[in-house]
């Protein structure tokens, strides 16, 4: 199986899970799903249609794209099952760190100035 996301690969998700996640949901199968859904989800939210013109977006953003799609992709991939962490405190501060980088993600993509001077660079 390849990868099919399009923002992140399975990779650049794996890099971002902590010890004790799910090894049946941190495999490409999976992680392939969870980026579907991560860049839906952030398409959705931005209202902009990264996946589209992915391919003509400046590196920057690409960037900004693969930060937030491999953060949410790792987040689902946490907590598929937390019974492999040695307590849910773990998983938790691991979970709050990449909802916390999902968050200031979205708020860059969303804020039109920034867009429009990372995509004039």
């Amino acid at each position: 199986m390849a990868d099919t996301g399009i923002f992140a690969t399975t990779a650049e998700v794996q890099r971002k899970v902590p010890v004790g996640a799910s090894a049946t949901a941190n495999v490409e199968a999976y992680i392939n799903d969870f980026m579907t859904q991560a860049e839906s989800y952030i398409n959705t939210v931005t209202k902009v249609n990264y996946s589209d013109t992915y391919a003509a977006l400046n590196a920057d953003v690409k960037g900004i794209l693969k930060e937030c799609a491999s953060n949410l992709a790792a987040i689902y991939v946490v907590q598929y099952d937390l019974t492999g962490f040695d307590t849910l405190a773990i998983a938790q501060t691991h979970l709050n760190i990449l909802w916390d980088r999902v968050q200031k993600c979205l708020a860059e993509l969303k804020e039109k100035d920034r867009t429009d001077f990372v995509s004039a660079a």
